[in-house]
């Protein structure tokens, strides 16, 4: 199984692509991580179409099964509706391209690898290195979020 892990915001979307061969329950190994950017002097409107063609790329390319996004946390913010936007552009690029979609918050995600919905990035970041057999954490940070997205998928499975 092909799992996409998705981290939403505006300037930087981070992805993790996981691969896990469920016939003989071996752990999921990392394939990909990166970020869609977008370019900060755009209109929203058009980074919002930069994040959808980005996505639409990445879909064909690695072909996930499953898709895990990270379930946005209200709070107050300059950017909140511009993430929830983002994040809008993603549940339907996946919608589009027919991909199962499970949504997480980030208290399920932190608790799911590290133990407690209140552990720091660092801890997080420490138990997606140990679960994914990395010898360094992901870069950058948005990257290694969405590996914790969409191991908290296949957990959760």
């Amino acid at each position: 199984m092909r799992i996409l892990g998705l981290d939403p915001g505006l300037a930087r979307v981070g992805y993790g692509v996981l691969e896990v061969d469920e016939q003989r329950r071996n752990q999921p190994e990392m394939v990909d991580c990166g970020i869609i950017s977008t370019d900060a002097g755009r209109s929203e409107g058009d980074r919002m179409v930069e994040i959808a063609r980005d996505l639409r790329q990445l879909l064909r390319l690695h072909r996930p099964q499953l898709a895990a996004v990270e379930k946005f946390f209200f709070y107050r913010s300059s950017n909140t509706i511009a993430v929830v936007q983002a994040r809008g552009v993603l549940i339907m690029t996946l919608a589009r391209f027919q991909i199962p979609t499970v949504e997480y918050p980030p208290m399920q995600i932190k608790l799911a690898l590290a133990g407690s919905g209140h552990a720091d990035k660092g801890e997080v970041q420490d138990a997606v290195m140990r679960e994914l057999r990395l010898n360094e954490r992901p870069k950058p940070d948005d990257a290694a979020d969405a590996l914790a997205v969409g191991l908290t998928a296949w957990f959760q499975r």
